[in-house]
């Protein structure tokens, strides 16, 4: 799947209206290889607020960004969360990224994403058995939704690679002092969702912030396969759950762990 044409489409209007407003003081740059600045944080610009005009064509500028994201442009997902965050009263600073961005997609208007179904190939052996959850459990089993079709066509297996990046953000809105979560999600070997999105809560610590990125993932994996057994489609085996803490890998996947952090007693 390849948003190209679209992308070039929306590139195409917003260059034609940037050309015929603003006096001509506003253009798409070419040959910008990047789609954000490194250094820049959009959180503390303390540029002047943007006029009625400007900050409109902002903030339809962020909407059709975002749509880009829903269309297949991953590679921008975090960068428009960030400009999101400052609809209300976008200062100068934003505006002019924002074309950045714009003249980024410009230049690199050509992605896809390949929807490949074949199977994954999971090292088993780096992955808890369950027996010690078996156990512990009684043997309980995944209920299935009251009243689901009966499985129909292959089965599938839901391998879930998880980027939690927040590790390397610890604090990152230098303002709020809040943290980003972001995940994806493949079916088979097909990217099927992708998020990049700032937490709600505030944590003080690396491992607050890894826990509650896990846990909303694990929230939005049960979803996801409730979904599919309702649509009729057979899941096979447990969710691989992929993650570059092992604190959190340890305290989640041994039932003789238990979680002692104060601060996260809702997770």
């Amino acid at each position: 799947m390849s948003p190209s044409k679209n992308v070039q489409e929306a590139v195409k209007n917003c260059d034609t209206f940037l050309k015929n407003n603003f006096d001509g003081k506003c253009s798409l740059r070419r040959q910008v290889p990047n789609p954000f600045v490194g250094g820049y944080q959009p959180d503390i610009d303390i540029s002047d607020a943007l006029g009625p005009d400007r900050a409109s064509y902002y903030q339809t500028m962020i909407g059709v960004m975002r749509w880009m994201v829903e269309i297949g442009r991953v590679n921008i997902a975090t960068e428009f969360s960030l400009f999101s965050s400052h609809l209300a009263y976008p200062p100068e600073g934003h505006f002019e990224f924002a074309l950045h961005m714009m003249s980024y997609l410009k230049w690199k208007h050509n992605s896809c994403l390949v929807f490949d179904t074949i199977h994954p190939e999971i090292d088993f052996d780096t992955f808890n058995d369950g027996a010690e959850w078996r156990e512990f459990y009684d043997n309980v089993t995944e209920v299935i939704p009251f009243k689901s079709p009966n499985p129909r066509r292959k089965p599938v297996d839901i391998n879930n690679l998880i980027h939690m990046w927040v590790d390397s953000d610890h604090a990152g809105d230098k303002d709020t002092r809040r943290l980003r979560t972001g995940y994806f999600i493949f079916m088979n070997t097909a990217l099927i969702a992708w998020l990049s999105k700032k937490q709600v809560t505030i944590e003080g610590s690396v491992f607050g912030a890894e826990f509650v990125a896990m846990k909303i993932c694990v929230e939005t994996l049960r979803g996801l396969r409730y979904k599919l057994c309702m649509m009729g489609v057979p899941i096979t085996g447990p969710t691989f759950v992929y993650g570059d803490s092992m604190s959190i890998i340890y305290n989640t996947s041994r039932p003789e762990l238990t979680l002692k952090k104060k601060s996260n007693p809702s997770c």
